[in-house]
């Protein structure tokens, strides 16, 4: 274990005694769990108690579990019962599960990878489990064993060493966090909903294979939509131009987009306006992004703008669509060709639905960034505020 500081380096007002560092099994009961005969359904059935897995510690708060066992299977196997607020932690499971930690909301039995520390009356299990969350890597140096046949168990959890201050400040520390918390839960529910009916519209608002008509569409639009060439629908329809790697820089008046998007800025520019820019090789070929204003395009991206029939905000959803990366060259090195791809055929509306369709996706698109901005800026405030608020 790294050697900590007395005290933190921010504090709430009041506070001034030295933190003191004392190990779990000083300050806790540590209990692990029992998985009862899979074979024996009277174990399972009734559902009457909540059991928790090890590869759902992930949920951090946990107020369900996605298995039940009966009592019998309680009374027959190593399971215990844990008391509200306890803070587990994982002491196997596949992939990064081992040492993940979480505190539950509800009264529930545990499987044997999961042990669980139940602490005294000077312990506010709040404080400890945003502290263990913060130190994932160090905890899981602790495992016996390297990779995945890595494992913790009851002793090693027993000799964390974990901070120790006034149950006051611990309490307030405690809550602070699980308030930021809820907070980026807020914002990560908020985040997927919008993705989800992002998805979702995508799907009915332009027509399904075989039909000339959208499942969803604004109201004063009836007719059908028409099938055209990609080239048909675009004004430019072609690869970007080659620019050297010390032209490309971290600041500049123009952003320069490549295959994968933004690679940087120069000095110069080779395009205005809007543009729907496709990958052209590689790993992620087939991947879209839009640029507007004016910006260098490299070799490496394939720029469309509709022309003065169409709308380029509609191309762009109608391309990602598409599932362009598909058309790749079967190669070590997949790419997209222009002349393969202006050939493709889609079902297109009128330009006035294209303008009404693009701008619904765009100011989704809009939501949804809004949100994933306010979803980094506050987990970056948990970050820096873990940091900076414990020894």
């Amino acid at each position: 274990m790294r050697e900590r500081d007395s005290v933190p380096a921010i504090r709430f007002a009041g506070f001034t005694d030295e933190w003191e560092q004392r190990k779990v099994s000083d300050v806790a009961e540590i209990i692990v769990g029992g998985t009862p005969n899979t074979k024996v359904e009277s174990y399972w059935e009734p559902k009457e108690i909540p059991w928790l897995s090890s590869g759902e510690v992930h949920k951090k708060y946990i107020t369900f579990t996605d298995d039940m066992i009966s009592k019998e299977g309680m009374d027959n196997s190593s399971a215990k019962m844990v008391k509200e607020n306890s803070v587990l932690i994982a002491l196997a499971g596949q992939g990064k599960t081992r040492g993940t930690v979480a505190i539950n909301r509800i009264s529930l039995t545990t499987n044997q990878s999961i042990a669980v520390m139940m602490f005294d009356e000077n312990i506010i299990p709040e404080f400890i489990f945003c502290n263990l969350e913060n130190r994932y890597d160090e905890i899981r140096r602790m495992s016996s064993g390297d990779g995945s046949r890595g494992g913790l168990n009851k002793q090693l959890v027993g000799d964390i060493e974990i901070p120790y201050t006034a149950k006051l400040e611990q309490k307030i520390i405690g809550s602070f966090f699980t308030t930021l918390d809820h907070l980026i839960t807020l914002h990560q529910r908020k985040h997927s909903r919008l993705c989800n009916i992002k998805k979702s519209m995508l799907e009915r608002m332009f027509p399904k294979e075989g039909v000339t008509v959208p499942e969803i569409r604004f109201a004063g639009f009836t007719d059908a939509w028409e099938q055209r060439k990609l080239g048909e629908l675009c004004a430019e329809f072609k690869s970007g131009e080659f620019i050297k790697a010390t032209e490309i820089k971290e600041t500049g008046a123009f952003p320069v987009y490549g295959g994968n998007g933004l690679r940087g800025y120069a000095d110069g520019y080779n395009h205005d306006g809007e543009y729907a820019l496709i990958g052209r090789q590689g790993a992620l070929c087939g991947n879209l992004n839009y640029s507007s204003g004016k910006a260098y395009f490299t070799e490496h991206a394939i720029t469309v703008s509709a022309n003065r029939n169409n709308d380029t905000k509609f191309l762009f959803y109608l391309l990602d669509l598409m599932n362009l990366g598909q058309y790749s060259g079967q190669s070590a090195q997949p790419g997209l060709a222009v002349g393969k791809l202006i050939e493709l055929e889609a079902m297109i509306p009128r330009q006035t639905e294209q303008l009404r369709i693009g701008d619904f996706f765009w100011h989704l698109d809009h939501l949804i960034t809004l949100h994933q901005r306010e979803l980094e800026r506050l987990q970056n405030i948990k970050k820096a505020c873990l940091e900076k608020m414990f020894v």
